[in-house]
């Protein structure tokens, strides 16, 4: 039995826990703040509830397989899990409108025949297609093993990029290309690029391989646990504490003990003995740790490498509104930008753009909102800035009110009423996601392509016994992504150099 400091309690670190607490290893958690869940948030007020992180789940087979390793009860057993139907509304610049259905690809493609004209469905469905070209080519690699040492396995970008006679490619298409290469209609490229951005994502710069990401929603759909997504965090929580994994909340790592060297250890901001360890995961932002100096070996050629690319945060925008929600309403709608190329130069130039593409999320839960009214969440992607000084963009007086304004113009596209309905409004910015994580960046999944750059930082470090889990190790960011971090970090422990990857 071996004795294993987690460092922060998010979905990742807390993954990590429970299965290497089933294994028999002597587990304890170390938390700076005083709850558990990391990015997975919760805001409350006046009897109203909204998740200020993610707000739904795509591949639910990551914590079935968690609950199943950990327990005899299974997830469904420790949450409601319900998939969402339709899984999308969007709302594009011109007007148009399609709700697109949960996993149904066939269904999809009708939606948008209908919405968008005869064809679209079948351009969109032959995209889909190679999407899954790229899926199948690196599911395995990406998700579900260790990163392999040469990280230039997974640099060459397995997308199938349709070829245009007579042109020559010098280099692998970005998503952006190809949305306008192989879809053309404004409407479908809007629909690609979306689903890029909302991971952070510039469709400009990043690989065409990014195509996986709308594959997976698409075809393993979207799901909600009743009570928001905040549940979800509570029930991997409960799983931890049924394992006898203890946690030590408001206890700050401000140091990794090394002996003999490797990891031996946490150094606590309020305790100069520390806690002495056999194995080291740390939950917190990868970036942070170096930052912080958390870690002693701060020569640049040791620092894992993680994700080039614009560093974008969330701006949520928590709605409490009187009157119920009605009947019809959609759970989720995408209100796009009018002018989008505007809206990404502003995000890499570190601006706030004039009008923001928003995801609208309507829960029907009544667990969320007092009886006869409303929860709704609106977020968009900005820049995050500097990942952590004092000063950021937010910090100039009136700059969230104006901004919140823009957001809530844009919501009222997809919330009929909406100016009228509004009790009042609570927005949270980047900076509040620097207080609960340590960082003001929400980092993207993982993606190939690229020569490597949009690769997460190896879950092993470069300190023997020190293992990196969560958003920004392999394999990214993302709820999903978070507990298969957790499930590469517990076997490269108990299975050790052997491991060969989640089965």
């Amino acid at each position: 039995m071996a004795r294993i400091a987690v460092i922060g309690a998010g979905m990742g670190a807390m993954a990590a826990a429970a299965r290497l607490a089933v294994a028999g290893h002597r587990v304890t958690v170390y938390e700076r703040s005083a709850t558990y869940g990391g990015a997975v948030g919760r805001f409350e007020r006046e009897g109203f509830a909204f998740d200020t992180g993610p707000g739904l789940l795509h591949l639910p087979a990551v914590y079935r397989d968690l609950f199943v390793k950990t327990g005899k009860e299974p997830l469904e057993q420790c949450v409601e899990l319900a998939q969402v139907d339709p899984a999308v509304r969007h709302v594009f610049a011109d007007g148009t409108e399609v709700a697109l259905p949960n996993a149904s690809r066939g269904g999809v493609a009708s939606a948008l025949d209908e919405a968008l004209g005869a064809g679209a469905g079948e351009l969109w469905s032959a995209y889909l297609n190679r999407a899954r070209t790229a899926w199948d080519a690196t599911r395995r690699p990406l998700l579900e093993e260790p990163l392999r040492a040469d990280r230039q396995a997974l640099g060459r970008d397995p997308y199938p990029a349709v070829r245009k006679s007579g042109l020559l490619r010098r280099r692998p298409p970005t998503l952006a290309e190809v949305a306008h290469r192989e879809l053309g209609d404004p409407r479908l490229v809007a629909l690609l690029e979306s689903s890029a951005l909302a991971y952070g994502l510039d469709p400009r710069s990043a690989p065409a391989a990014a195509a996986v990401l709308p594959y997976m929603e698409q075809t393993f759909g979207s799901w909600y646990v009743r009570g928001g997504m905040r549940a979800l965090a509570q029930a991997v929580y409960e799983r931890c504490l049924a394992r006898k994994v203890e946690f030590v909340f408001g206890a700050e790592v401000t140091g990794v003990q090394e002996k003999d060297g490797r990891a031996a250890g946490v150094v606590l901001a309020d305790d100069d003995t520390g806690a002495e360890a056999d194995f080291v995961v740390s939950g917190a932002p990868v970036p942070a740790l170096y930052k912080d100096h958390v870690l002693d070996r701060q020569h640049s050629d040791d620092r894992p490498h993680w994700q080039k690319g614009p560093a974008t945060g969330r701006f949520v925008l928590c709605l409490a509104l009187r009157g119920a929600r009605p009947g019809d309403a959609v759970h989720r709608t995408v209100v796009h930008a009018a002018d989008r190329s505007a809206e990404l130069e502003a995000v890499l130039d570190g601006r706030l753009c004039d009008r923001p593409t928003v995801t609208v999320l309507r829960p029907d839960d009544p667990t969320l909102h007092p009886e006869g009214h409303e929860s709704v969440t609106v977020t968009a992607v900005v820049p995050a800035g500097d990942l952590w000084s004092a000063d950021s963009l937010w910090s100039e007086p009136g700059v969230t009110e104006r901004f919140a304004d823009r957001v809530l113009e844009a919501a009222a596209a997809a919330v009929p009423g909406l100016g009228e309905r509004l009790l009042w409004r609570e927005a949270r910015t980047p900076d509040d996601t620097l207080r609960e994580t340590g960082l003001r960046q929400v980092p993207a999944p993982a993606l190939a392509g690229a020569g490597g750059d949009y690769l997460s930082a190896d879950n092993r470090s470069p300190l023997p016994g020190l293992l990196f889990a969560g958003g920004f190790a392999h394999p990214g960011g993302g709820l999903a992504h978070a507990g298969m971090s957790g499930a590469l970090v517990s076997g490269l422990i108990v299975e050790g150099a052997d491991f060969r990857g989640s089965q």
